[in-house]
């Protein structure tokens, strides 16, 4: 995997910056959840600047590996994501961000992305 240096304007408090733990390319897994049920949401990525940007705005800011640039959710689509909280686990390399959903989460216009269902497998069997 080769690192990306990725553009950061604004520094994280460094009590934040300093616990977490980024992957080779600078980033941190952010699980999306609905607030009031507990539905999860989505998975996206999250550099320094995009944390940044999710905590002081009050809206969820991604940034886009494939497109290497910062998305925030909800410019184009209209599907807003208002933020409530954001967590950090014990581990300091995923953030769980709890947010209030207005639309889909999913670029596909499900819900959540993973309205897909499950595999089909169950915990034991093979699959």
């Amino acid at each position: 995997m080769t690192s990306v240096s990725l553009p950061s304007t604004t520094p994280l408090p460094e009590p934040i910056a300093t616990r977490l733990r980024r992957d080779p390319a600078g980033l941190v897994a952010a699980i999306v959840q609905q607030h009031d049920t507990g539905e999860v949401l989505m998975l996206g990525w999250m550099d320094d600047e995009a944390l940044h940007r999710t905590l002081t705005s009050g809206r969820v800011t991604f940034w886009s590996r494939s497109r290497q640039e910062y998305w925030r959710k909800g410019d184009t689509s209209g599907h807003v994501q208002h933020v409530q909280s954001v967590a950090l686990d014990c581990d300091g390399d995923a953030l769980l961000v709890q947010v209030d959903q207005v639309g889909a989460a999913c670029h596909t216009g499900d819900r959540t992305c993973f309205d897909a269902g499950d595999l089909g497998a169950v915990v034991g069997e093979r699959a």
